[in-house]
């Protein structure tokens, strides 16, 4: 590579640096920071362990790339994938809660349950006083007014799971034509070192020498 390339490879890498070779947050959140050097990228922050400068290691890089269901449409801007990866930080908060709540509705099931042995025990103790009134007034009863978990979970993905979950869809859809984590696909891109075992970006990509 001439000189001057070099120059202008490093110039680049200072803008987007500390001085340190840490990237600014600005640059790092824009996934704008990638020189080039010897036609290989070169990640900052991690510019001072060179790639491997072989016919084999070109060739390899060349394929380590997102597959296609992974790399942002024709025309799709930063901005649109940034919102894209902020609405599926949504549903996948939501996906937590959901199973959350799943979870509530099992346990608080099985603690039904468990009353309900608890109640014959007692019965077995020669408490059945005890036992009637746990039994009556426990064993059974809705956990909010007028409803079991069951019916919880039921109204929660009816009327709001399903309802956050098909936006997202239709949203990713117009947008980037329906392809998902094209925002975490461009963060893997910025963030692993390319040519480095254990960092391709596929599973199907070269495997490179440790």
């Amino acid at each position: 590579m001439p000189l001057d390339g070099v120059a202008n490879a490093q110039h680049n890498l200072h803008q987007c640096t500390d001085g340190q070779g840490r990237l600014h947050a600005a640059s790092k959140a824009r996934f704008k920071c990638t020189a080039t050097l010897r036609g290989v990228p070169v990640i900052p922050g991690r510019a001072d362990v060179p790639q491997a400068d072989t016919p084999q290691a070109d060739a390899a890089q060349a394929d380590d790339a997102p597959d296609a269901a992974h790399r942002r449409p024709a025309g799709m801007t930063d901005a649109e994938v940034a919102a894209l990866g902020k609405l599926s930080e949504a549903l996948e908060t939501i996906e937590h809660a959901r199973g959350l709540l799943y979870g509530f509705h099992r346990l608080t099931g099985k603690g039904d349950l468990a009353l309900g042995e608890a109640v014959q025990l007692l019965r077995d103790a020669g408490h059945p006083s005890i036992a009637e009134q746990i039994d009556r007034t426990l064993v059974g009863r809705n956990v909010i007014d007028g409803r079991w978990t069951f019916q919880i979970v039921e109204d929660y993905d009816d009327n709001y799971y399903s309802e956050i979950k098909s936006t997202e869809a239709r949203v990713r859809q117009v947008l980037g034509d329906g392809r998902r984590h094209l925002y975490e696909a461009e963060m893997k891109e910025d963030r692993r070192t390319q040519g480095l075992r254990h960092h391709e970006a596929t599973p199907d990509a070269p495997r490179t020498v440790e």
